[in-house]
Formats: structure tokens, C-alpha cells, sequence
């Protein structure tokens, strides 16, 4: 049954999922974490760094990730695990899938018409609206702490936060450099 939930799921993320990857994450974490229960705020957490570090995109990646998790917190084996990732990802790709061939058909025809440029412009803000509330649902205790349960690390990830998007913002540092260097901060400094 988990596998259907699953598959309507991320189907649905995959059709509203504007803004790639990235615009994928609020909704992803809103169902699987706070709609479904099927994996925990700081497993989250662990999938998207996973989702950024390996190849590929950040929405495949993580909806394969999900779809394990959640079979595997389900109590399900290995084997059924790794077929919730599959099914989580086919339902991911599978809308994008459609409307591209769809799509590709008539914007290629009518792309230059007001009427599709003035959607684009709507769809723009909406893009940036939901990288922002995928960088907000992520700045929880589970990622920062607080400063009444733990003020070092709560001030450590502030720190740590701010000098990542410093450096790729203002000094261009590339993001992969970030990832590692905050890794190490963050072993030397939270050990």
C-alpha cells in the first residue's frame, strides 16, 4: 500500500514541482515528513546533503532517498526498499516526462506569443518563492540546535551557514569547495 501513497505522492510533486530540484524540496519534505510521517525531520536533513553530494539531480536524488527511507522505516526489507525508490522516482520524472513531450511540441510553435511570455513572468517569482521555503523548512532545531538547548553549535551553525553563503555568493567559491570545508568545520569545531 506505502507503494501507491508513494507513487501518487511524488507524481503530484513531480506536477507541481516548479523551479527543478531545489523548488522540489519544500514539497517534498512537507509530504514525507510533515503530511506522511514517513521519515523524520533530521532524516531529511541527511537526504539532502546526500542528494547534493552525489551525482545527478537534487529532486531525482532525493526522491530516491525518500522512497527507500520510507519503505525501510516501514519495516520493510532491502529488496522492497530498493523498489520504493524506484517507484518514488518513476512517479518524480514521470509528469515532467509527459508535459515535455507535450510541451516541446507547442513552445517550439509558441513561444514568442505574449500569452506564454506573460506566463513565464508569473511563474518566475513563484520559482524563487519556493527555493526560499525550501532554504526556511530547513533551518530547524534538528539542523541548528537552539541557543537555550545548546548554544555552540547553535552559533556554529549560524556561523557556518553565513560563511557558505558568503563565499558562494560574494567570493564565488565553489559550492562543492563549501560543502567540504563547512564538513571539516564542522568536525573540527561540533566534535
Amino acid at each position: 500500500m506505502i507503494y501507491l501513497y508513494l507513487f501518487v505522492t511524488f507524481f503530484q510533486i513531480g506536477l507541481f514541482g516548479f523551479g527543478g530540484g531545489y523548488g522540489m524540496l519544500s514539497l517534498i519534505q512537507t509530504e514525507v515528513v510533515h503530511h506522511w510521517g514517513w521519515i523524520t525531520t533530521s532524516q531529511f536533513t541527511d537526504i539532502v546533503a546526500i542528494s547534493q553530494m552525489t551525482p545527478g539531480p537534487i529532486g531525482i536524488n532525493s526522491a530516491t532517498y525518500c522512497g527507500y527511507t520510507a519503505c525501510h522505516n516501514a519495516g520493510m526489507s532491502a529488496g522492497m526498499s530498493v523498489l520504493g525508490s524506484c517507484v518514488a522516482t518513476f512517479a518524480l520524472v514521470l509528469p515532467s516526462l509527459i508535459l515535455m513531450i507535450l510541451i516541446a511540441r507547442l513552445f517550439l510553435k509558441y513561444m514568442k506569443a505574449p500569452a506564454v511570455q506573460n506566463i513565464f513572468n508569473g511563474l518566475r517569482p513563484a520559482v524563487v518563492g519556493l527555493l526560499a521555503a525550501a532554504t526556511l523548512l530547513l533551518c530547524t532545531k534538528e539542523n541548528f540546535s537552539t541557543p537555550s538547548e545548546n548554544p555552540w553549535q547553535f552559533w556554529i551553525s549560524v556561523f557556518l551557514f553565513l560563511a557558505t553563503f558568503v563565499g558562494t555568493k560574494v567570493f564565488k567559491i565553489n559550492p562543492i569547495k563549501m560543502i567540504v570545508m563547512a564538513g571539516f568545520a564542522g568536525l573540527l569545531l561540533l566534535y
